[in-house]
């Protein structure tokens, strides 16, 4: 879809239902407000935080928010993980590109040091904590956590020089039940576990969206309603059922959407597919 029929036919800014939002038009419920205040709080000391819940209800817009929060602040080092599969020697590859190091992997011990260091020197000179964030963490091998863990704590386990956000859909808790693991999960001091929005969370994601995008008027007050009954508290399904819309809409040349439309778009049978194919679709 170009974007010359949303700025013409709506005024839109920016198609206000895609992934690639722009980074002051993100959403962030109480929720997301209430635990990033707590990583803040967390960057002077260091440790592990846990961000999880099931697919389609935000994770990877909260960590964009995360970042793009304190990339903004003085002082703060953001770190972003961008393969957390890889095996020991991507690790450390990765780790050194990510904090601008020129690490041998094969030289194990030496990569581990530089990366201490590197780090120690960070939060003398600055009193806060360098911030990595991982997403898809349920992917990172076991090796790689256990290896993380040890490369951020020193003085025999007394002292933080990392801080360090895991982000994961429902398999990244529940890994931290594994013996091998259970010393990290111990470590998690700020989590937050997302579950399903309730009515009043998602008519403000609706309102968020359509207002910092330049068009509040663009839906009816009726069909947010329907939207948000129809959309289970999945943030995935109501932004890919209003994507939908807002296209069919377009391809009407229709100046507002309202509830006539989702009936004629989402009727009978072909609802509750649209409803299942968007909740295991990759989106939001």
């Amino acid at each position: 879809m170009t974007e010359i029929p949303l700025r013409s036919l709506y005024g839109l800014a920016f198609h206000p239902f895609r992934a690639d939002v722009p980074e002051h038009a993100l959403w962030k419920h109480a929720r997301v407000n209430h635990f990033i205040d707590r990583l803040e709080k967390m960057i002077g000391t260091g440790g592990f935080a846990l961000l999880s819940g099931q697919t389609g209800l935000g994770k990877s817009k909260v960590i964009h928010c995360i970042a793009s929060t304190f990339q903004r602040k003085d002082g703060i080092k953001v770190g972003i993980m961008e393969r957390p599969q890889s095996t020991m020697m991507d690790f450390y590859r990765e780790l050194g590109d990510v904090f601008g190091l020129s690490l041998a992997p094969a030289n194990r011990y030496g990569s581990f040091r530089s990366l201490r260091q590197k780090w120690a020197t960070h939060c003398e000179q600055t009193l806060s904590h360098p911030l990595l964030l991982v997403d898809e963490a349920q992917e990172m091998p076991t090796e790689c956590l256990t290896e993380l863990r040890l490369l951020s704590s020193e003085q025999f386990d007394s002292k933080n020089l990392l801080t360090v956000v895991l982000c994961g859909d429902t398999r990244l808790p529940d890994r931290f039940r594994e013996l091998a693991l259970m010393p990290l999960g111990s470590r998690i001091r700020v989590r937050l576990l997302l579950t399903l929005y309730s009515r009043d969370e998602l008519l403000e994601f609706l309102n968020h969206q359509l207002t910092v995008a330049g068009a509040p008027s663009l839906m009816t007050d009726p069909l947010k309603e329907t939207l948000v009954e129809h959309a289970g508290g999945n943030l995935r399904v109501l932004t890919n059922m209003s994507t939908d819309l807002l296209e069919e809409a377009i391809t009407r040349d229709l100046k507002q959407l309202d509830e006539k439309l989702y009936i004629e778009l989402f009727s009978g049978q072909s609802v509750r597919k649209t409803f299942q194919g968007s909740a295991t679709g990759k989106g939001r």
